[in-house]
Parts: C-alpha cells; sequence; structure tokens
C-alpha cells in the first residue's frame, strides 16, 4: 500500500512530528499550504495539525478533499499542549466532519509553546483564555509556555503504517 504523511503547522512542533513520521515510514511528506498534491494517489494517509483556539487547524483542506478518505486508513495526529482525553476529543469532533471522525485513528501528540515566538495576538489570547482555565498547571503553561516534544509519541503513528505496508505484501 502507498501512503503520504499531509500537515500542516502554525509554529513548527506539527512539522517536527510529521518528519519523525517521514524518517521512521520512509512516507513522502507534504505541507498541505505549500504542495498541491492530491490525496486521492495513496492508499492510506497520515494527517497531522496543531489543535489551535480549540480548533483543528487543517480542517478546511481535510473538508475539502473530504471525498478522498472515504475508502482509505487514515491515521489523524492532533498536537496541542492538551493531554489526550475527553476535552480534546470535543475539539477534534467539533472541528471535523463526523464521517472523517469516525473512520481515523487517532493519536494525540503533545506539542511545544515557546513565548517568544508566538505572535502578539496569540500571546494575547493565550493570557486572556488563562484566566479561565480552572487548572492551575495548564494555566501556568498557557502564561509561561511549555515543551512536550517526545519523538517516542509518533510509535502508535508508525505502527499503523507498517500494518498498512504489510497489508501490501
Amino acid at each position: 500500500m502507498k501512503g503520504a504523511v499531509f500537515y500542516c503547522s502554525k509554529y513548527g512542533s506539527t512539522k517536527q512530528y510529521a518528519d519523525w513520521i517521514a524518517g521512521a515510514t520512509g512516507l513522502p511528506i507534504f505541507d498541505v499550504k505549500n504542495e498541491r498534491t492530491d490525496p486521492a494517489m495513496y492508499d492510506f494517509l497520515i494527517i497531522g495539525s496543531p489543535i489551535i483556539y480549540f480548533k483543528v487547524l487543517i480542517r478546511k483542506w481535510i473538508r475539502k478533499h473530504l471525498v478522498h478518505f472515504e475508502d482509505k486508513p487514515i491515521v489523524f495526529f492532533s498536537v496541542s499542549g492538551a493531554p489526550a482525553g475527553e476535552r480534546l476529543n470535543g475539539w477534534i469532533e467539533n472541528s471535523l466532519p463526523k464521517r472523517f471522525v469516525s473512520r481515523m485513528y487517532h493519536v494525540a501528540l503533545r506539542g511545544r509553546q515557546i513565548r517568544k515566538k508566538l505572535t502578539f495576538f496569540d500571546k494575547v489570547m493565550l493570557m486572556i483564555g488563562s484566566m479561565f482555565n480552572k487548572d492551575p498547571e495548564a494555566r501556568k503553561q498557557e502564561r509561561k509556555g511549555f515543551d512536550f516534544m517526545d519523538k517516542e509519541a509518533i510509535d502508535p503513528v508508525v505502527k499503523r503504517v507498517h500494518q498498512f505496508q504489510s497489508q501490501a505484501d
């Protein structure tokens, strides 16, 4: 089976994970903002996106290409400061079409937020958001930044790719 990694990234964490996945699997990699590669050319897809303001950043691209995903295995990896769980799942379900969410295999990856690299707008929004966050640790992370990047966290994605590839044998 022929697969590819498609991703978008705002500050680089999702790109780093996509690069690690491509390196570990040998799959081609495409930034959906710069590449015009057709996902219909592939038998399975690895799709990665950051979660920004409780929304999946790649959602418009997914909706645009939704017809090409109907009969393909899909691994979707999200990148955010939030850990896996109901809150993160809710953001994904509210951002993406139900028929996509019901078919994808989701892997939640933790990202990185370096305050000095954020836009002024993003800094302000995180400061405001932190005032309403009831979790003291998450509130601190929103204000100070964090780095949860972990190359080993891609293992579930790599295993799934190897399963897809072995089905072709």
